[in-house]
């Protein structure tokens, strides 16, 4: 059952357990994502160095591998980080940003599939084009809805037995047999840069301490997207926004989360 319970029980326990994020993540997001795993209570590291990563996964709670600034270094990092993650058993999350624009960020999604993620966590474009879907995109910008993406997202799901998030508007998050929408944000996320890149490091973190990862996911979506409507209570400018968006990730009291929480 998927309900605000089970999200404010997902954010108790992320800030009694704190749990270790390695984040493998693109050098726009590094600081927006560590402080923000630090506002929800987990604790991050953003470790990538190919000598380092399969050991320090041996440490962490939760692994993200997000492929906004690749090279092949750190596809090989990504590589060795989800496999050495699939051998200890413990979740990690795979943002494709930016699949779909060009084949070599769809293809090296595709193959970071293999090591079996807990969840893909991407805009609706990007889910498209890593389910071979036509797909346009706008650089790492979205141009279609959740909607759109939610049949492919079902079949992904199924196929790599794991959660698949497509965000927009409105969230779908699906492990290809329940499906949930969250109907949580506000528009001002999108005129922030890394907003979907703190999403994702927010989901492993959640994935961490709740050990449905729908149920994990769909506690993200619900934080991340109350958090911004609060936030754009008191301001919607790009800078301002970020701020007390943060803000509200570390402060968000339980009552306004459970009284705005949005599922069906």
């Amino acid at each position: 059952m998927f309900d605000a319970s089970r999200v404010l029980a997902t954010r108790s326990a992320l800030r009694a357990q704190a749990p270790l994020v390695h984040n493998i993540t693109n050098f726009v997001v590094m600081n927006g994502s560590a402080n923000a795993l630090l506002a929800v209570g987990a604790a991050p590291a953003m470790v990538h160095a190919l000598d380092e990563v399969e050991e320090f996964v041996g440490l962490a709670s939760a692994l993200v591998c997000n492929i906004g600034t690749l090279d092949a270094g750190w596809v090989e990092a990504m590589h060795r980080a989800a496999a050495r993650a699939g051998t200890r058993g413990i979740p990690w999350v795979l943002d494709p940003v930016g699949a779909g624009a060009t084949s070599y960020r769809t293809l090296t999604a595709r193959a970071l599939l293999a090591h079996r993620p807990a969840v893909l966590r991407g805009n609706a474009s990007e889910i498209l084009a890593v389910a071979g879907r036509t797909a346009t995109t706008r650089g790492v910008d979205s141009t279609a809805t959740a909607d759109a993406a939610a049949d492919a997202a079902r079949l992904l799901a199924r196929a790599h037995d794991c959660v698949v998030v497509a965000t927009g508007a409105v969230d779908v998050a699906t492990d290809g047999t329940r499906t949930v929408r969250v109907a949580n944000g506000h528009v001002a996320l999108t005129r922030v840069t890394g907003t979907g890149c703190v999403l994702s490091a927010i989901t492993a973190a959640c994935c961490a301490v709740e050990p449905d990862a729908l149920a994990a996911a769909v506690a993200a979506l619900v934080l991340v997207g109350v958090a911004g409507e609060v936030a754009a209570m008191h301001t919607t400018a790009p800078g301002s926004f970020a701020v007390a968006w943060l803000d509200q990730l570390a402060t968000l009291d339980d009552t306004t989360l459970a009284a705005r929480t949005r599922l069906h």
